[in-house]
């Protein structure tokens, strides 16, 4: 009897630690999307490194350690062209990357327009959901450590198009809106588009655009013309910009870690000395030193 409790009190408390690290999961409405209420019970569908049948769009939270805490923070938008979620190799992933900066997290499981049998469409719910993810994290700044101006959002792919849907609009909050979230901005501070999709691109891009960072390869055949389109267009509004276009990399590679090629298993480092060099990183309380991968 005393063996049989023993090895019980060993399995209950790694499982009750394992619990205890789960990341934290916010629902962007707590009562469903509006106007699919009644479908925010539905189980997603996950398998691998993907996750689709969304109906109830989310945030995953992740922090980073505290004693690497900057006060940044940033949206990330995996790709899977409206049909899936790239969840793990453009969500998780990167959140790893970014908390080890010390950068706070926030994967955004959003609609998807063209999974199967889909009421939602893309320009109408996958964008919504880009909205009030920014405007959720921005009320939410004080609860997480975060500063309101160094919000920014991350999108690979077709989530590239849900960050331009959001970041090039005014974002201003409705000051008369019954819910306090949607009061708030949801403008991005900056924004991070790995070889983002060519879709809801500006034909002019807004002289109070966020700052950017582009990244893709020249043989992507589908987004290294997008990269190029939203550079001229940063280079005509006279924002900042930084852009990479490497000769091979084709279409996602995620954050390199598998590809055998050297530009791209590094490109994460691109990111981190961008970060750095326009004081991105910069914590609340001071000057941190540049921030190497």
């Amino acid at each position: 009897m005393k063996y049989l409790k023993s090895l019980i009190v060993l399995l209950v408390i790694p499982a009750a630690l394992f619990a205890q690290t789960e990341p934290l999961v916010i629902p962007l409405w707590a009562k469903g999307a509006p106007g699919f209420e009644n479908r925010r019970n539905e189980p997603e569908q996950a398998k691998d490194y993907w996750v689709k049948n969304i109906h109830n769009p989310s945030l995953t939270v992740f922090l980073p350690p505290k004693d690497k805490a900057t006060g940044t923070a940033v949206v990330i938008c995996p790709g899977g062209g409206h049909r899936l979620l790239v969840y793990t190799a453009e969500g998780i992933d990167p959140a790893k990357f970014l908390n080890n900066l010390g950068v706070a997290v926030f994967v955004l499981k959003y609609r998807l327009g063209r999974d199967t049998l889909s009421p939602y469409k893309i320009d109408v719910h996958a964008k919504q959901d880009g909205f009030r993810a920014m405007r959720l994290v921005r009320s939410r700044a004080a609860e997480f450590g975060i500063d309101t101006n160094r919000i920014g959002m991350m999108g690979f792919s077709a989530g590239g198009e849900v960050v331009d849907m959001v970041a090039f609009d005014k974002g201003k909050g409705d000051p008369n809106a019954p819910d306090p979230i949607d009061r708030q901005s949801s403008k991005p501070a900056f924004v991070i588009q790995i070889y983002p999709g060519p879709l809801y691109i500006p034909d002019v891009v807004p002289a109070d655009a966020p700052p950017a960072f582009l990244l893709a390869a020249n043989d992507d055949p589908c987004c290294s013309i997008s990269v190029m389109q939203l550079l001229q267009r940063y280079r005509d509004a006279k924002v900042p910009v930084e852009a990479h276009l490497f000769t091979q990399g084709a279409h996602g590679f995620n954050m390199g870690q598998r590809s055998k090629l050297r530009s791209i298993n590094t490109w994460p480092q691109r990111l981190a000395d961008w970060l750095s060099d326009n004081n991105i990183l910069q914590p609340i309380s001071g000057v941190r030193p540049k921030v190497m991968h």
